[in-house]
C-alpha cells in the first residue's frame, strides 16, 4: 500500500470575500500561521482547490481567492465518526498519578461537539458552574483517516492518513470522573475546536516529533511534543483498525500531553471569557477560541 498523496500541502477552509462561499484552498505563503493571521484579522490568500478535502486527487487550481471567514478544516458531514485517546502521554498518566494503559484508552465523541477557529467554546448550562464541573483544556494531533483502514499493520499504517490538524479536546472532569465511560463529559455541542488547517501527511513525515503548546490566558499551560506519545500514530491506527473500518474522514484525537488543570493545586478551570490557544508544530498552527458559558452570551458559531 502506498502512501497518500495530495497536490496541496496545506488545506484551509473558508468564506470567500469575493464570493461569500464556502471554498477550500491553499494559503499563498506556506509559512504563514493562518489560525493566528485569522485572529489579528490579517488578510489571508489562498488558492482555490477544486474537489473535496477527503479526495486526494482534488486539484489546485489558479484562482485566488481571499479568506472573509475561516472555518474548521473540514464540515461536520464529513467528519462522521471521532475516535479520541485517552492517557496517552507518558507525562500526562504520570501527573494523574495512573499508570501508563496496557493498551490504548478509546472514547468517542460526535462532531456536533467540532468547532472552527476563533468560533466560541460553549461551557453549557449542564457544566455550570465550572468552579464545580472543571472545565479543562486539552492540545492534541488529530489524525484524519483518507482511505478505508482495516487491519492495518504498525508498518503501514502511516500509508492510510491523510493529514494532521490541531485540536482541543476541552473536558469538563466532573463528568468524566462520574463514569467509566468519557463519550458523554467529552462531547458536548460546540466544545472541540479542531484546525485551524490540515497539513498532509507527506509533509509530516513523522508525526512523532510533533511539538504542542496550550496558552490560556496569555499563560502556557501545557508545553509537550507527540515524542512522549504511549502509543504512537502507527500503533493507534493499527489497533483502532483491527477488525474496524476506519472510512475516510474518520478523525483520530491522539492525547494530550501534561499540564492538564484538573490537576493543578487549586484546580485550574476554563470559564465565562476566558481566552484560550493551542499551537502545534509542523504546520498546523494556532488555534485561537474565548470560552463562553451558555446564558451569559449569544454565541455566533
Amino acid at each position: 500500500m502506498s502512501p497518500i498523496r495530495t497536490q496541496w500541502t496545506r488545506l484551509i477552509r473558508f468564506i470567500a470575500a469575493e464570493t461569500s462561499q464556502v471554498h477550500i484552498g491553499q494559503p499563498l505563503d506556506a509559512a504563514l500561521d493562518v489560525g493566528l493571521a485569522a485572529h489579528r484579522g490579517e488578510t489571508i490568500k489562498a488558492r482555490e482547490i477544486v474537489g473535496s478535502a477527503l479526495d486526494p486527487a482534488a486539484s489546485l487550481s489558479s484562482t485566488v481567492l481571499t479568506v472573509k471567514h475561516l472555518l474548521s478544516p473540514l464540515a461536520r458531514e464529513e467528519i462522521g465518526y471521532v475516535r479520541c485517546m485517552g492517557l496517552n502521554y507518558a507525562d500526562h498518566a504520570a501527573e494523574a498519578n495512573v499508570p501508563p494503559p496496557p493498551v490504548p484508552v478509546l472514547f468517542v465523541k460526535p462532531a456536533s461537539a467540532l468547532i472552527g477557529p476563533g468560533a466560541p467554546i460553549i461551557i453549557p448550562k449542564v457544566a455550570q458552574p465550572p468552579k464545580e464541573h472543571l472545565p479543562d483544556y486539552e492540545v492534541e494531533l488529530a489524525i484524519v483517516i483518507g482511505k478505508p483502514a482495516k487491519d492495518v499493520s504498525e508498518a503501514n499504517a502511516l500509508d492510510y492518513v491523510l493529514a494532521y490538524t490541531g485540536a482541543n479536546d476541552v473536558s469538563f472532569r466532573k463528568h468524566q470522573f462520574a463514569a467509566s465511560q468519557w463519550g458523554f463529559s467529552k462531547g458536548f455541542d460546540n466544545t472541540n475546536p479542531l484546525g485551524p488547517c490540515l497539513v498532509a501527511a507527506a509533509a509530516i513525515p513523522d508525526p512523532q516529533i510533533v511539538p504542542l503548546k496550550c496558552t490560556l490566558n496569555n499563560t502556557v499551560v501545557q508545553d509537550g511534543n507527540t515524542s512522549d506519545q504511549i502509543f504512537t500514530v502507527r500503533q493507534t491506527v493499527a489497533f483502532l483498525s483491527q477488525g474496524t473500518t476506519l472510512a475516510p474522514g474518520s478523525l483520530i484525537l491522539t492525547g494530550t500531553p501534561k499540564g492538564v488543570g484538573f490537576v493543578k493545586q487549586p484546580p485550574l478551570f476554563l470559564k465565562h471569557g476566558d481566552k484560550m490557544s493551542v499551537w502545534l508544530g509542523g504546520g498546523i498552527g494556532t488555534l485561537m477560541n474565548d470560552v463562553q458559558e451558555e446564558g451569559r452570551a449569544t454565541a455566533k458559531l
